[in-house]
């Protein structure tokens, strides 16, 4: 019945990235550790698709043609479809990281794009879209978690304007339209009663991953959940807290009650 999907915890960096800046600095965008968190799940039966390429190389939780113009060395000959992240620097392939920093010193070719999207983009979705399938299939129902973490501060780039302080989770629903209410606050009830302070849709809604294959009317849901990187590591040396593995084991705890709240519609 559930399905997890961690887009941006890779950090396997491309050989034809060529971007500008160290390796260290492309990690920027990585929810750090957030397979990790989550894959005790698969002992429990629940399927994990992580993404192994950095999200700086290119964001898989972005439609196929959301193309960030900019970066372009030429015109794009195919689809066009713009969310308006490109003006956070934050389209399908990154322009900048969240302080700012330009990635490249140089424009990328269509073709190069294209390229990214047949090798990365496209599979992953296809991934997930069968994984969703299959449970909904077998159980009349589906609840996809995209899984996420967030700074603990937004930058320079960053959703909802530089410096703002994040709760310790933010679920995404984008306003109730991927996610029946009743499994988002479940969820959100959960985190609660373990003492973090959660909000919903502030500042993240959701974007591709949850929007692309959901539709609560017919039993398919997908939430997305950040994770304030406070909770479970120390910014400053990448490195994690004690707190991690109490983390951990409160997750497993959620997806477990979500299976025995949620069940299945059909045998």
């Amino acid at each position: 019945m559930l399905v997890l999907d961690s887009p941006h915890s890779g950090f396997a960096m491309p050989a034809d990235f060529n971007a500008a800046l160290p390796h260290a600095d492309l990690r920027d965008g990585e929810d750090q550790y957030i397979d990790e968190l989550y894959m005790p799940a698969t002992g429990l039966g629940i399927p994990l698709l992580a993404a192994q390429f950095p999200r700086t190389y290119l964001d898989v939780n972005r439609h196929a043609a959301d193309i960030d113009l900019d970066l372009l060395d030429e015109p794009w000959p195919h689809e066009h479809q713009p969310s308006g992240k490109a003006s956070l620097g934050k389209a399908l392939l990154w322009r900048t990281l969240d302080d700012g920093r330009p990635i490249y010193t140089r424009r990328l070719s269509a073709q190069e794009v294209r390229a990214r999207i047949e090798r990365c983009h496209r599979p992953y979705h296809q991934t997930l879209q069968r994984l969703m399938e299959a449970a909904h299939a077998r159980f009349g129902r589906v609840v996809h978690l995209n899984c996420h973490s967030m700074n603990a501060v937004s930058g320079l780039m960053g959703e909802g304007g530089a410096g703002k302080p994040r709760a310790d989770f933010v679920l995404g629903d984008r306003d109730g339209s991927t996610c029946s209410a009743e499994v988002t606050h479940f969820v959100f009830e959960h985190l609660k009663g373990l003492g973090y302070d959660v909000k919903i849709n502030d500042p993240f809604k959701g974007v591709e991953l949850v929007r692309a294959y959901s539709n609560p009317a017919r039993e398919r849901h997908s939430l997305q959940v950040e994770i304030n990187k406070r909770v479970y590591m120390n910014q400053a040396t990448g490195l994690k807290l004690p707190h991690f593995v109490v983390l951990q084991q409160q997750l497993m705890g959620l997806l477990q009650a979500m299976q025995r709240h949620f069940g299945a519609v059909r045998g």
